[in-house]
């Protein structure tokens, strides 16, 4: 049996999380279906990757300085995932959060001793959108960092780095498809490169939610949003330099009912609880299996723990509200309609 070293500094768990075969979406599809488990970070996020890298890079050029305040605008876990990292490195954590967010998020960010500062939820044209809030407090004050994880490529870094090795590591080089939902767009954009860099024939799909800016970006070029999906952090509706270098060959969106029906499914089936982007990146795995045929290695993520979805994702109140029923259709009834949707529902991106 090997066991790690014992850890000097909490945020030396960030990273190295496993890779697990969810059995039954596999099994249906004839494709090995992985998840990579990035609600084993020590802040519960994929985006702890993000938010060290973030703060080492800033310490080794001398922009982040002892005594100072790292201030971000953020949907909840970039906020938890930087707090815990200044935290434990010695800073002070400013998060502006758009109110509206899930609850559990907002708690996390306190329990982490951070300072939580909510604004109206606006669009991003808007001057007090939480984005321009958080880059005005870090310009105006000498004491602050901002840091940007839309257009700090530090993010995109952290899995180009580290991820992406660690799939290739895990699938012994064995990899057809990585899925992915876009938030800020780092963890497409350095596990894309890293992992089309290895294996050339890599298809790297992107997954959004129903209505948002980045699939009608990449079908027509014009970030439209055409909808109010409930996932949290995702669908960004401009163009930021970490989703710049993103290699993406195919788009598609989801409808938030398949989120649901996908969520129920594993958890029954497989034991594994899923929050909403995770979710939604189960969901275009198996899209991605439709497509692409049986015989293929398909990774996604699992972004972060299931419960800071709970208040929507597993709110029936919430669901029936907006017309979502926890009984529409089974998995395999989705995953004929995936086969059998037309090709034209795929934007085929141009590299």
């Amino acid at each position: 049996m090997h066991c790690s070293p014992i850890s000097k500094n909490v945020t030396e768990l960030i990273g190295n999380t496993d890779l697990l075969r969810i059995n039954s979406l596999s099994d249906l599809s004839g494709c090995e279906i992985l998840m990579k488990c990035e609600q084993q970070n020590p802040g519960g996020s994929i985006k702890d990757r993000a938010a060290l890298q973030l703060v080492k890079d800033a310490v080794n050029s001398g922009k982040l300085k002892p005594g100072m305040t790292i201030v971000e605008g953020t949907a909840g876990n970039t906020g938890i995932g930087l707090a815990l990292v200044a935290k434990a490195m010695g800073f002070k954590m400013l998060a502006v959060m758009p109110r509206g967010q899930a609850p559990e998020k907002e708690q996390m960010i306190a329990l982490y001793d951070a300072q939580l500062m909510l604004v109206d939820a606006c669009p991003f044209a808007n001057p007090n959108h939480f984005y321009h809030t958080a880059r005005r407090l870090g310009e105006d004050n000498h004491n602050y960092w901002w840091a940007d994880q839309f257009e700090n490529i530090s993010n995109s870094k952290a899995h180009y780095e580290n991820t992406g090795p660690e799939i290739w590591l895990q699938t012994e080089g064995r990899i057809d498809a990585l899925v992915s939902v876009v938030g800020t767009g780092g963890t497409i954009a350095g596990n894309s490169r890293y992992l089309s860099e290895k294996h050339h024939a890599l298809q790297t799909w992107l997954i959004d939610p129903e209505g948002s800016g980045i699939y009608s970006y990449l079908k027509n070029g014009q970030y439209v949003s055409s909808g109010s999906s409930f996932t949290e952090g995702i669908g960004i509706m401009r163009s930021v330099e970490n989703f710049r270098e993103a290699r993406i060959d195919h788009a598609v969106t989801l409808p938030d009912q398949d989120l649901v029906t996908i969520s129920r499914h594993v958890r029954e089936i497989d034991g594994i609880v899923l929050g909403s982007s995770s979710a939604l990146n189960a969901a275009g795995a198996l899209y991605a299996a439709a497509k692409m045929g049986p015989g293929k290695t398909i990774v996604t993520f699992c972004c972060d723990l299931a419960e800071r979805s709970s208040s929507k994702l597993y709110n029936k109140q919430f669901l029936a509200e907006r017309g979502i029923s926890e009984k529409h259709e089974s998995v395999q009834e989705m995953f004929v309609r995936y086969q059998n949707e037309p090709q034209t529902s795929i934007v085929n991106v141009d590299h």
